[in-house]
């Protein structure tokens, strides 16, 4: 025949090409025509390996050249040789299981019941029934273990021939390894039945036929999910008849169990199968190779760790006494699904993974299919701590088996649809890796090989058959940590939710939420109206939707969070609101499921604040914010006018475009609101963020008035609005006004009165459209109110003036007033240019010079007159938060005081900033370090609580509550543990009496 040409040779994945063309025309293989079995080599992993053991099984036995010349046999043969030396050398020492190989694979790939592969190893060495109906050896010693193992390794290799002849190996992969657990049970079943067989040539053949055995399959083995080559932990357990010398019974039951594990273990001709394993049993090496049921009972109930627990998930007896067994697992079974009620459970499973982590030698972790960062452990951890969690109320994730409990879990909600399908297809893929690995040599290992030759030949091997598409070591290496990856990313967000930290520490009939035990539950927690609040339940718990199974898993934790709130009721009932504002939106419930901080976030604002309840319930999309930090993390003021100019563009009428506005600065303030609740943000950082979104609006409103008058009357002025007061110095609170100023500047060749009734009529529009009612209203909105008082000659004076006409005013007219007040403004809305030259205006009147003498008496005599007419009549003056003593009004008048004495000679003082002023004031020694602190402490706490009223009650106030009620959310939203409301409020009365102490020495020059 011709010779087959060197590229026929590449092609095909050969790597010696010279050795293949001479194996090719070896006198062996003379009869196969070369061409076809090259083409067949194209679907071996390893065709160099293939082609070899090819040649030597030939050569050892000719009648396996038939296999070679049909298409069909010939490449399953050589796909099974190309993936496994260690059958292609089995089959050379065992020419009987060529009949297996025979047939080409089934196209769809076809299961060995379990029942006949016990029957065909046990039928390997002649076993009988006895009277005591246990299987029993016709053979001992080494012809048993040399039959019973033969008898298996044929039933590998017609099940690794049926694997790699599918043309889906991953998504047939759970059917292989229960498979390969069921072949382990029937090689346990036959090792007992030897193991029998020989304790009866030690003890009387009737005692050991009265002693019962069950083993027990742990691991992946009680699973039904065994890898290929794997240790097999068992567990023994074992009875005697009535009457029975207990110890005689033991001692009978220790060396049927040792020899059991001997038949499969100890070298022979045909090697070992595998390690059997009985680490697991109570005491684990330290303990009786074997218990009596009783025995097991007693330990599990009184000494067992929480890990114990999580190993007996998949416990399952596979081979010995079958109602022994059965009784086992009954007995294990309320003890495993009530585990995770231990206190500390889930903690130590977590601990446990991290500890598996840790033990990896540093040089493998890189290469670690199984116990590395993204391996199978991370999603076996994660699965079986979710069902050990939620499985004690919920019988149907009680499953053994990775997949089925990943389906099971996200049929019943507890994992996403998507991740569960990204857990389910990432596991598949990994395990179909560990299995072609250990299938090349039957050897145990779960490291990705590091040789490119071999990632070649693992590539290869992972295609289905008939697959032909290219693969390469770098792309299964990319797939590879694409999917440690997302495995990794998975395992970190669910295994440490913090549901199931507080799911584990609720009792079953308290996760059940049955009527009874939650109305009961509901009264410990402090609900005032536990009726309203199971209507609240029943109506979110019930039916069978995907939503009502998410709620009955969140709700037992959410009610205990809602109770750390001022108001659970009103909590639970937010929570409703919000969730039937949603709904059928699957991403809410699935967030507050997966999302660490999510869930505790919601339940702290909902219970602590109606306000932003009403919010939400108005802005429902914004609960997804929840998950992310970064999602809460403010707007910038760039991206704020970039939103509204896309509003003005898009939007025609003026008032529509108007609404819209406004609707983005609730949105926003609410994402502020959030953030802020989270513990995210600091008071400065609030007060900029809603100053922003103020200025955005204010801009955008302008500018959709300006261009509606512009298109009526022509263009004759722009506008800019200056921020002056608490909005100047971005201080702001949630119920902040906007003190502005109004300057307009004639467009060239307009008319100075045509610019000023253009910029009249527009600034009167625009305090009036920021706050008044829409229709359709915003509901929930916190209306911003303009406040224009500030300007010259205060209500009395011009609603707007020209630049001009400010600057004759401030060279002629300008009060002590209000040059303090100017030591605040700064740019706010409008236009650019106009607002700079407006800064440039008034810098000399604010920074030129001192104060002197008459003026400081001015300034003294106004604040003084400021405190006793302008605290509303009957106030506390030591509760009130704006004009109280030592509250933000001394505080910054006292700052202003300074930057009017000092500024014009340091310009660290020019800021419109209370607490930057402060700080300069120190560095230039003003005043002490230390009184800068104090007053800074005292400014900010005043600042909070006056937010946190807003917040908490949805109504602006400016005097420290008087209810308990009231001053325990203000404290709770001011970061305070429970109940420490009074805490809040000796805190805020001890920082004013020491800030206005220091008030009246530093502004008033009174002495202590």
């Amino acid at each position: 025949m011709p010779e087959v040409p060197s590229r026929a040779l590449i092609n095909a994945g050969f790597s010696d090409v010279e050795r293949a063309k001479n194996f090719l025309q070896s006198k062996e293989l003379s009869k196969i025509d070369p061409h076809l079995i090259v083409s067949k080599m194209a679907h071996a992993p390893d065709p160099d390996q293939a082609l070899l053991l090819a040649l030597r099984l030939v050569d050892r036995h000719p009648e396996a050249i038939d296999i070679f010349t049909q298409p069909a046999s010939c490449q399953g043969l050589v796909r099974l040789l190309g993936s496994s030396s260690a059958l292609g050398e089995f089959l050379i020492r065992c020419p009987e299981a060529l009949d297996i190989v025979r047939q080409a694979p089934p196209g769809e790939f076809e299961s060995v019941p379990s029942d006949q592969l016990v029957e065909d190893l046990l039928a390997s060495i002649e076993a009988n029934e006895s009277e005591g109906g246990h299987w029993v050896s016709s053979y001992t010693g080494a012809e048993a273990r040399q039959r019973l193992r033969t008898a298996y390794r044929k039933a590998l290799l017609s099940l690794a021939h049926r694997d790699l002849g599918s043309t889906q190996p991953q998504r047939i992969l759970p059917k292989v390894a229960a498979e390969l657990a069921d072949m382990a049970g029937a090689a346990l079943e036959g090792a007992l039945a030897i193991a029998r067989a020989e304790a009866a040539e030690q003890y009387d053949a009737d005692d050991v036929d009265r002693v019962k055995i069950t083993i027990i399959g742990m691991g992946k083995c009680g699973a039904r999910e065994l890898n290929y080559i794997s240790d097999v932990d068992v567990i023994y357990v074992h009875d005697s008849a009535l009457g029975m010398d207990e110890d005689l019974a033991a001692a009978i039951a220790t060396v049927i169990c040792g020899n059991t594990a001997r038949a499969l273990m100890v070298p022979g001709p045909e090697p070992m199968l595998w390690e059997v394993d009985a680490n697991l049993r109570p005491e684990g090496k330290d303990g009786a190779l074997t218990r009596t049921l009783s025995s097991h009972e007693a330990y599990y109930r009184r000494w067992a760790h929480s890990w114990e627990f999580q190993a007996l998930l998949k416990a399952r007896a596979i081979a010995g006494d079958k109602e022994l067994g059965r009784s086992y697992e009954r007995m294990v079974s309320p003890m495993v699904w009530s585990s995770s009620e231990r206190e500390g459970f889930v903690e130590s499973v977590q601990a446990m993974r991290r500890r598996v982590s840790d033990n990896i030698d540093k040089q493998d972790v890189a290469w670690q299919i199984k116990l590395g960062p993204g391996g199978l452990r991370d999603v076996e951890f994660t699965v079986q701590l979710l069902q050990l969690v939620h499985g004690r109320v919920e019988p149907a994730i009680q499953v053994a088996t990775t997949t089925l409990a990943i389906q099971a879990m996200s049929d019943t909600g507890y994992i996403g649809r998507d991740d569960a399908t990204n857990f389910d297809d990432s596991y598949r893929f990994l395990r179909l890796l560990e299995h072609r690995i250990q299938l090349s040599q039957l050897r145990r290992t779960h490291l990705m090989p590091r040789a490119e030759s071999a990632q070649r030949v693992l590539a290869r091997s992972i295609r289905g058959a008939g697959d032909l598409q290219p693969s390469s070591p770098e792309k299964l290496m990319r797939r590879w940590n694409e999917t440690k990856r997302m495995v990794r990313s998975l395992h970190e967000r669910i295994f440490y939710r913090p549901l199931l930290v507080s799911s584990s520490n609720l009792s079953a009939d308290d996760v059940r939420l049955t009527a009874e035990s939650a109305q009961a539950r509901l009264r410990a927690l402090g609900y005032l109206d536990p009726k309203a609040a199971m209507r609240h339940i029943e109506a979110l718990t019930g039916g069978v939707s995907r939503s009502a199974s998410l709620q009955r898993q969140l709700l037992p934790v959410l009610l205990d969070w809602f109770a750390r709130g001022v108001d659970p009721d009103a909590g639970l009932l937010g929570f409703r609101r919000l969730s039937e504002a949603l709904g059928k939106s699957h991403w809410f419930l699935g967030m507050l499921r997966d999302t660490n901080a999510a869930a505790e976030r919601l339940s702290h604002l909902l219970s602590n604040t109606r306000f932003l309840t009403d919010l939400l319930a108005n802005e429902p999309a914004a609960a997804a914010w929840l998950g992310s930090d970064a999602s809460l993390a403010p707007q910038t003021f760039e991206n704020l006018l970039q939103q509204n100019t896309s509003i003005i563009h898009r939007t025609k009428q003026p008032e529509a475009a108007i609404r819209m506005i406004r609707m983005v600065r609730r949105r926003e303030f609410l994402r502020v609101a959030l953030a802020d609740g989270a513990g995210l943000l600091t008071v400065d950082e609030v007060g900029n963020a809603l100053s922003n979104i103020d200025a955005a609006m204010v801009d955008g409103v302008l500018k959709v008035l300006l261009a509606d008058d512009q298109a009526k009357h022509g263009e004759h002025a722009v506008i800019a609005v200056i921020a002056m007061g608490r909005q100047g110095g971005r201080e702001i609170g949630y119920g902040s006004d906007a003190d502005v100023l109004f300057v307009q500047r004639p467009v060239p060749g307009a008319k100075d009165q045509a610019a000023q009734e253009q910029a009249l009529r527009v600034v009167t529009d625009l305090v009036s459209w920021t706050s008044k009612p829409l229709k359709p209203a915003i509901p929930a909105e916190v209306k911003l109110k303009v406040d224009s008082d500030l300007r010259p000659e205060g209500r009395q004076g011009m609603l707007v003036r020209s630049i001009d006409a400010y600057a004759s005013y401030y060279q002629r007219w300008v009060e002590i007033w209000e040059r303090q007040a100017l030591q605040r403004a700064r740019p706010f809305a409008g236009d650019d240019q106009l607002a700079a030259d407006f800064m440039e205006l008034i810098k000399p009147v604010r920074y030129g010079k001192g104060l002197e003498d008459t003026e400081i008496r001015e300034i003294r005599k106004i604040k003084a007159r400021v405190e006793s007419e302008r605290l509303p009549r009957g106030a506390d003056p030591n509760r009130h938060l704006k004009l109280g003593r030592g509250s933000l009004s001394d505080i910054e008048w006292l700052v202003q005081f300074y930057q009017l004495q000092y500024a014009w000679k340091h310009e660290s003082l020019r800021t419109t900033s209370t607490l930057k002023a402060l700080e300069e004031s120190a560095k230039l020694e003003l005043i002490s370090e230390q009184d800068s602190e104090l007053l800074a402490t005292a400014w900010r706490l005043a600042t909070r609580i006056r937010s946190a009223e807003i917040i908490t009650s949805g109504r602006s106030s400016d005097v420290l509550p008087s209810s308990a009620r009231d001053m325990e959310a203000v404290a709770r939203w001011c970061g305070y543990e429970p109940n420490t409301g009074m805490e809040l409020e000796e805190d805020y009365l001890r920082a004013t009496r020491h800030s206005r102490a220091l008030f009246e020495q530093l502004f008033y020059g009174f002495e202590d």
